[in-house]
């Protein structure tokens, strides 16, 4: 389905376009200018020309004499230019003229993107992060059809607590994970008691003796967001204190306790660049990894503890570190030694880039778009401009 885009990106990236490139790190091997071809992303194009992806809105040129000038489309010559001794990435749009008063419009859908959207798809389409307000007072699914445990496609379901009209189409979605805040900043990761081995695996779910998903431990005690995973889409079919509501698709099983949500697509950015932010906040860590919590590589996704709230954006980008631990220097000092320094902390080692395709107000999604080691869950992030 086609979803609007929104423009703050490209309004943000009209402000960046006008900043001075003088910092900008060019890379020597650069080509002179690049075609693009269908499956680049606007990634892997700075990345040819730039020593830091992330730089591209301080170098990137709008051309104003063509079509949709902040896109950029397969077939297009992409050209790396100096004026007054500033570098600038140029666009030249093969076989599309000029603008007219009567302008064709070109499909944004075949607009390259930041990131391979056939990885971010499922949480672009299936994943919504609630607020207390928002989750607080949810109609649920009271019951399937003949007290089944789970019902599919074509199947009758209840629900409670939906105050809707006949026709209307409603998602069922399934607590994933509740983020919790434990104070000073620091958010948690809890697994509801729920369904919590029966969701659609989009995290890692082995057990953690170091990562509050035990069954005593799964009640967050000050949520700031709930994640909720779509598990299918309703229609209703009769409406009361309980609605009879029809299952038209299913991405897995309804089961009493899950939640409806209202039916519409969750917008989102679909035209973002890579950029750095000034400030990032203090604290900021990935929370969640899409893998084994040993670690996730090129292309997969991280949750981290931060979003709109914290000014974080579709685009931004982190380096991530692995938090160097205390230990006792047992080989310069005697065990037991009471000197300060004998203790001390191994320092924090680069592991890779992650850069922000989703947000929420205190909850983002990222994906890993290179580094030297797997990224993984507790990694604290930083500048991009901090990587070795």
């Amino acid at each position: 389905m086609i979803r609007k885009l929104i423009y703050s990106t490209l309004a943000a990236l009209l402000f960046f376009g006008t900043a001075v490139a003088q910092d900008v790190s060019v890379r020597s091997d650069h080509p002179g200018e690049y075609v693009v071809v269908k499956g680049d992303t606007l990634w892997d194009i700075s990345g040819r020309f730039l020593d830091k992806p992330w730089q591209w809105p301080a170098i990137w040129h709008a051309n104003p004499q063509i079509e949709n000038p902040h896109l950029i489309y397969p077939g297009d010559v992409i050209s790396l230019v100096y004026v007054d001794g500033v570098p600038q990435l140029r666009v030249n749009r093969g076989g599309t003229k000029k603008l007219s008063p009567a302008v064709r419009v070109t499909d944004r859908n075949d607009a390259l993107r930041a990131v391979p959207f056939d990885k971010i798809s499922p949480y672009i389409r299936n994943v919504q992060v609630l607020s207390p307000e928002e989750f607080e007072g949810l109609p649920y699914i009271v019951a399937n059809n003949d007290q089944r445990m789970n019902a599919t496609y074509s199947d009758v379901t209840y629900g409670r607590g939906l105050d809707a009209a006949v026709g209307q189409v409603y998602i069922v979605a399934r607590l994933s994970s509740i983020y919790d805040d434990i104070g000073d900043g620091e958010v948690r990761r809890v697994l509801p008691k729920e369904h919590w081995k029966e969701v659609p695996n989009i995290w890692d779910r082995q057990e953690d003796p170091f990562n509050t998903v035990h069954p005593w431990d799964r009640r967050a005690k000050n949520p700031v967001g709930y994640e909720m995973i779509e598990v299918s889409r309703v229609r209703v079919a009769q409406t009361g204190e309980i609605s009879v509501l029809d299952i038209i698709r299913d991405r897995t099983e309804v089961k009493p306790g899950d939640y409806i949500l209202p039916g519409g697509d969750p917008g989102y950015e679909e035209v973002f660049f890579p950029r750095a932010m000034d400030t990032v906040p203090d604290g900021l860590r990935v929370l969640a990894t899409s893998g084994q919590r040993s670690g996730v590589g090129l292309y997969q996704i991280v949750s981290i503890n931060g979003g709109t709230s914290d000014g974080i954006m579709p685009g931004h980008v982190f380096a991530a570190f692995n938090r160097g631990k205390k230990i006792d220097d047992e080989v310069g000092y005697r065990y037991g030694s009471f000197s300060k320094d004998a203790e001390v902390r191994l320092p924090d080692v680069y592991d890779g880039i992650v850069m922000v395709f989703r947000t929420f107000d205190d909850i983002s999604y990222g994906m890993v778009m290179g580094g030297d080691r797997v990224v993984r869950e507790y990694d604290v992030l930083r500048h991009p401009d901090t990587k070795p």
